[in-house]
């Protein structure tokens, strides 16, 4: 019998859940044990789960689960030096060289445990089964015309927070925008077929943003790409990967250039495979924007839980994808979660 461990987000502002009430209780109709910790900042309640029959455990209490239960959550796991012995389902950040990846992969490896990466749960053909990535760029892309509308103010993005809903977001970056007498800025979107794309380019739409969408057909020809500085906002929803080209070299903040705000949705700042060369850290929540340079300004924003702004629907969205797959977690043979193995396997290879 499976167990599945739904621990809480110890990360501020992290409200999402990747398992509802409905998919807990359609996990133990197939035979699964089903516990949730509790947690007051989740965007579902805990009573929705204990209602569903769910056994609620005490928050931050995975480390005394039973060493055959899956702890899955979302975002990382907080850091300490303690060996991990459990299989894990999160989005570990590990496998492309992140200091903190390789300390969790170092923890594993202690401990015995084994991370089934969230971000690797593909189908044959490498194709995602389950991503976060419509919300990530719906919302990253709101963060970044914000910064936008903060520019034009003669100042920089204050701090952000969640919102109830899509159309309360929308209200307020309208009422941001218009504050200001200046002509709506024109963005470029770097991977606009896929989910983060589509999300970016749908917010964008929506607030009257004209759009520049590019593809692997438009940076096929490989760096430089004028064409983003001639923009005033670029939005990257490409991940970093071996072999995706430079789009922002460290050059360009003193190049001539409209580009006022990289909105870096796909947020992998430290990776060595990043395309955005003129900042190397990710923003937060209370600061939201990083100003790399002065005259002219750019800020650049790289929010690494952006769905976070939008719990609600961000978590009923993926969970619904992700709860066919954990499903198959009864079947030791299951494909998708045989990849995810290797994947872990590899890195660990490579650890050094």
């Amino acid at each position: 019998m499976t167990h599945l461990w739904l621990r809480a987000e110890q990360r501020p502002n992290e409200t999402r859940v990747g398992l509802t009430p409905d998919g807990a209780s359609e996990l133990m109709r197939a035979g699964f044990t089903v516990t949730v910790e509790d947690s007051p900042s989740r965007v579902i309640a805990t009573e929705a789960y204990r209602a569903a029959g769910a056994t609620i455990a005490p928050e931050g209490s995975w480390p005394e689960a039973p060493t055959d239960a899956i702890i899955f959550g979302l975002k990382e796991l907080p850091e300490t030096e303690t060996p991990l012995p459990h299989r894990h389902i999160m989005f570990g950040h590990a496998y492309k060289g992140q200091p903190a990846g390789q300390r969790l992969l170092r923890r594993l490896q202690a401990g015995g445990g084994t991370l089934l990466d969230l971000e690797y749960l593909v189908d044959g053909d490498g194709r995602r089964l389950a991503a976060f990535g419509y919300w990530a760029g719906y919302a990253g892309a709101a963060v970044a015309l914000r910064c936008w509308a903060a520019q034009q103010a003669g100042t920089i993005c204050g701090p952000i927070d969640a919102f109830e809903n899509a159309a309360a977001l929308q209200a307020d970056l309208r009422a941001r925008l218009s504050a200001s007498d200046t002509p709506m800025p024109r963005a470029i979107i770097i991977g606009a077929l896929g989910r983060v794309g589509t999300g970016a380019a749908d917010l964008c739409a929506q607030m009257g943003v004209d759009c520049t969408k590019w593809d692997m057909a438009e940076t096929a020809k490989g760096a430089p790409f004028p064409e983003i500085l001639d923009h005033e906002i670029f939005l990257n929803c490409i991940l970093a990967r071996p072999g995706t080209p430079l789009f922002v070299p460290a050059s360009a903040c003193e190049d001539a250039r409209r580009l006022s705000v990289i909105g870096d949705i796909a947020c992998d700042p430290d990776s060595d495979f990043s395309p955005i060369k003129v900042y190397d850290r990710t923003t937060t929540w209370d600061a939201p924007a990083l100003r790399v340079h002065n005259a002219p300004p750019l800020d650049v924003t790289a929010i690494d839980n952006l769905p976070s702004l939008l719990p609600l629907e961000s978590s009923q969205d993926y969970a619904g994808q992700l709860l066919p797959v954990l499903q198959s977690l009864n079947d030791p043979q299951a494909p998708v979660w045989q990849r995810a193995k290797r994947f872990y396997d590899d890195a660990l290879a490579d650890l050094t």
